[in-house]
């Protein structure tokens, strides 16, 4: 964590680099006895800087403290002393034990992805190298924001560009703060402010659209979800209100949504639970008895579509949805 400034926001740190830093306040407690929990330390780091963090880890543990990690990190697996590998795939496919053990003895279990994975009986094939056809470019001049130091670069378009480094050497500060901003302003029309110093940016004259995709939130509100985010939501709610017995009751798209008026519940206002007030303590969240977590009232839920009401087809993951 050597290059972040002791006056750097919070709210500009990563989640990686805001956790780091939650580990590092810990390393001189000198705390025994203490189980750490950690969520992919890993995420954004160099290999110089991974290996940094695994000798943390193993310093905590050495002090006699016990460290539990959830990644999928190569270099991560291998220095545990103890391995548990759930799977043997995602959602209902997966949930089970598949190995526990040394982390050495994975590479021979045959029920084990991860293990073939290592052992490399399965790998991932790597895309054959294209040409620049189109020949053209980003052209950034004379970045210095936070620590580049006046540097130019050109990034081909039509090609994959990965740009790499070691942890705080500058990488978000040239596309995220400088190229993105800039990008969006000329290319979306969006508002231009906090634009990483440089002299000039050419070549956005090549493109149509910028698009940030990045690990924030998804959505405006906290009822934001996959279906409202990708826009499936809308067409969803439309297929309800066609059904014959919507049309026989007069009932709109809308009727369908959880967020207004008509066909949520009420006494929940559409989220499912009911939020208790503790005052001095954490607010609590229970089950709302009207709906039962349905988030819609009894008449929205007749209504239904191969059997299913809208509450059942929200409640389908992505592949059930695609059989159904």
């Amino acid at each position: 964590m050597e290059y972040l400034t002791l006056s750097r926001s919070a709210e500009t740190l990563s989640g990686g680099e805001a956790q780091r830093i939650r580990l590092a306040s810990q390393i001189g407690s000198g705390l025994m006895g203490v189980m750490y929990i950690l969520d992919e330390p890993s995420i954004g780091l160099h290999q110089r800087d991974n290996e940094r963090l695994l000798k943390t880890l193993i310093r905590l543990r050495n002090l006699g403290n016990s460290v539990i990690v959830v990644e999928h990190d190569e270099d991560a697996i291998l220095a545990a002393d103890y391995l548990i590998d759930i799977g043997p795939g995602a959602g209902k496919h997966g949930g089970e034990i598949i190995f526990a053990g040394p982390p050495k003895e994975i590479k021979h279990s045959k029920q084990s992805i991860t293990g073939q994975y290592l052992s490399k009986k399965l790998s991932i094939a790597i895309p054959k190298r294209i040409e620049n056809a189109c020949r053209k470019n980003i052209k950034i001049k004379n970045a210095r924001c936070h620590n580049l130091k006046n540097i130019s670069v050109e990034i081909p378009l039509g090609l994959f560009t990965c740009v790499t480094g070691v942890s705080g050497s500058g990488k978000s500060s040239l596309i995220n703060d400088t190229l993105y901003p800039v990008a969006a302003h000329v290319l979306n029309k969006a508002g231009l402010s906090d634009v990483g110093a440089h002299d000039d940016i050419e070549g956005l004259n090549y493109l149509d659209k910028v698009v940030d995709i990045n690990q924030s939130p998804i959505g405006r509100t906290p009822r934001s979800n996959p279906a409202t985010y990708t826009g499936i939501f809308t067409p969803l709610r439309e297929l309800f209100a066609a059904t014959q017995e919507s049309r026989a009751r007069g009932y709109q798209a809308g009727r369908f949504s959880f967020n207004v008026t008509g066909g949520r519940c009420e006494a929940c206002e559409g989220d499912g639970v009911i939020r208790v007030e503790m005052h001095f303590l954490a607010d609590v969240y229970v089950i709302c008895d009207a709906c039962h977590g349905k988030r819609y009232n009894r008449e929205t839920l007749e209504i239904k579509y191969k059997g299913k009401n809208i509450y059942d087809i929200l409640q389908m993951t992505v592949e059930e949805a695609l059989e159904f």
